[in-house]
């Protein structure tokens, strides 16, 4: 890297693997709502999402090296990190929860597990418009309402595991117990990461103001 590319602002770039990164969550959140519409054919799915939280981890990791080799960055460096690690979170946890359902033999997907997934679909499209928006600071309450809308969904996630845990602990099935709320908790995790996501948005939009 030259003197030039080490002084001059990395905007472009940096913003570039943002939006790449949010494009790989959304496709992430995009193929699980798919498995639990249609449990058929879910090595295939899963793989799917492996492959993209794979693409998502080496995104990832260019952007902390980027982040270590240039002087002047677009964006606070530990605005970039967080970001950086709250999208990679977001796909951790979807992977995570589509290999437990497989590893734990689930044989169909309950209402609550489509309802997560949804929510996170949802949480994750508010995520990537707000990302295609740090661009231009001048849209700061753009940022800001869809930061708000991601903060609602993960409102309602918090009630689905409750509403999920309760229903659950109607069974007497121990195992099956163990199993589902370990399914439900990962996805209502990735909701929790979305708005992690989300206030790190709001953090830069605010201070750019």
């Amino acid at each position: 890297m030259g003197i030039r590319e080490w002084i001059v602002p990395q905007d472009r770039v940096f913003f570039d693997y943002f939006d790449r990164q949010a494009e790989i969550v959304l496709n992430a959140s995009e193929v699980l709502v798919q498995l639990m519409e249609d449990f058929t054919d879910i090595l295939t799915k899963a793989k799917k999402i492996e492959a993209l939280e794979h693409e998502g981890d080496k995104i990832t990791h260019e952007i902390y090296e980027l982040l270590n080799s240039v002087f002047i960055t677009p964006l606070d460096p530990m605005e970039i990190s967080r970001l950086a690690s709250a999208m990679d979170d977001i796909l951790d946890y979807i992977d995570g929860a589509t290999q437990k359902m497989i590893n734990y033999q689930i044989t169909q997907p309950d209402v609550h597990m489509r309802e997560l997934a949804k929510l996170i679909r949802l949480s994750v499209h508010e995520l990537r418009e707000a990302v295609l928006l740090i661009r231009s600071i001048k849209v700061s309450q753009q940022i800001e309402d869809r930061c708000i809308e991601v903060n609602s969904l993960e409102n309602i996630a918090d009630d689905v595991l409750s509403h999920a845990i309760t229903d659950l602990f109607k069974s007497q099935d121990a195992i099956m117990i163990i199993k589902l709320k370990d399914i439900y908790e990962y996805l209502e995790i990735a909701t929790d990461k979305c708005e992690d996501a989300a206030n790190v948005l709001s953090d830069i939009a605010i201070r750019h103001t």
